[in-house]
């Protein structure tokens, strides 16, 4: 399988997304890509009301997900917005297989309520940690800061996981990007399997905000710590590619 790291800036608006997203499934497929993995959070960037932005995983942006899935014959794992119960949504990740179907969703479980931060008052947490089939290999998935919680990675892998990927938004500041990429590795190292994130990076469209909006640094690591990653932040190379095996 070859993974699409889709290291994409997040826009307020849903349709600029979406538009985003499905012409980095397009050139990941150029590239030869089996699996295109993407930001948590891609229908709208952190800071926004995304109760606003929330859909159920058969509304219009997962639809526009699918059908690029479909028409590239790419799998497709995106972060998106669920509405949740009250006025908070789910943070989850849609998988798509090649054909355009929803082979599962995963709803975060590790919200981020730290460093100033608190994800929990907008979001409500999932319980159910998931992996499913795509392209040939069980697949796995966290989101964002679930990855600093090695008993669920290893949840994963108890679950036959080969490949663990990590739609993110990682928070920007002191020494955050070396943690990032510490954790990646970590987590391929000690389950002896690859890891497959990708980060957002800033959209210099877009007002100054301190919600989360991206680190770049989108990575994958093998078993045994070859990492790859996209070293830029806004303006870089919307994608790089690497061959689980």
């Amino acid at each position: 399988m070859r993974v699409a790291l889709c290291q994409l800036p997040v826009s307020s608006d849903p349709s600029v997304n979406l538009a985003r997203a499905q012409q980095a499934v397009a050139d990941a497929a150029g590239a030869g890509a089996h699996l295109a993995v993407f930001p948590e959070g891609m229908q709208a960037r952190f800071g926004t009301e995304l109760r606003a932005a929330a859909e159920p995983t058969d509304g219009a942006f997962c639809r526009g997900l699918a059908a690029a899935a479909r028409e590239h014959s790419v799998a497709v794992v995106a972060g998106v917005f669920e509405p949740g119960p009250g006025q908070r949504v789910y943070n989850t990740a849609v998988m798509f297989d090649e054909r355009g179907t929803l082979a599962a969703a995963y709803r975060k479980i590790h919200l981020f309520d730290a460093l100033g931060q608190r994800e929990s008052d907008q979001v409500a947490a999932g319980d159910e940690p998931t992996v499913t089939e795509l392209g040939g290999l069980r697949v796995g998935v966290l989101i964002c800061y679930d990855i600093r919680f090695p008993e669920q990675a290893r949840a994963l892998v108890a679950r036959g996981a080969d490949l663990i990927v990590v739609p993110a938004g990682w928070a920007a500041g002191l020494f955050k990007e070396e943690h990032w990429v510490t954790l990646i590795r970590a987590r391929a190292i000690e389950n002896t399997v690859w890891v497959a994130a990708a980060d957002q990076v800033p959209d210099p469209a877009e007002p100054p905000t301190r919600a989360p909006t991206g680190s770049g640094r989108s990575c994958s690591s093998t078993r045994w710590a070859r990492s790859g990653w996209i070293s830029g932040r806004a303006g870089a190379s919307p994608w790089a590619t690497s061959t689980p095996r």
